[in-house]
């Protein structure tokens, strides 16, 4: 069977059952490797991408319940040679140790400042809680997270 989605602003048609998670299509089908597979059970948020704008566990959403929807990945807020704010806000306050957390971080926070640009530290917490960080790097992610709102404020 063939599944349409509509992925970082392109629209593809993939061999895929529609009760197929999310993160398989995108790591094993498109070779999207940002969203990573973490703990299976949407506890941890490492696959967090957006669909229509907000954060979602991809390992646990099925590309059926996709149709007409707008899915980004980290790949798909920026590039290398123009990274998004908050990829840039990222490296320059060394928010990643082992990295593994980052993705579902930044497409978080990207959520959060799409809704509230101007969040106060309490409410980049409150967003970002239910991603989980082993290394412990919080308060370089929330120092991130304010930098590239900052950023973005003035631009």
């Amino acid at each position: 069977m063939a599944v349409s989605l509509k992925v970082n602003g392109a629209t593809r048609s993939l061999p895929a059952e529609p009760d197929t998670p999310l993160l398989y299509v995108l790591r094993n089908d498109l070779e999207l490797n940002g969203a990573k597979f973490g703990c299976g059970m949407a506890q941890c948020g490492a696959c967090t991408v957006l669909v229509d704008g907000k954060a979602v566990r991809s390992c646990v959403t099925d590309i059926g319940s996709l149709a007409n929807s707008e899915i980004t990945t980290l790949e798909g807020l920026g590039s290398l040679e123009k990274p998004h704010a908050l990829q840039r806000a990222f490296i320059e306050e060394q928010a990643a140790q082992c990295g593994y957390c980052i993705n579902g971080m930044i497409m978080s926070a990207k959520a959060l400042l799409d809704r509230n640009p101007k969040p106060t530290e309490n409410d980049v917490r409150q967003a970002l809680a239910a991603n989980l960080c082993r290394c412990g790097t919080h308060n370089r992610i929330v120092r991130a997270v304010l930098r590239a709102a900052n950023e973005m404020g003035r631009t």
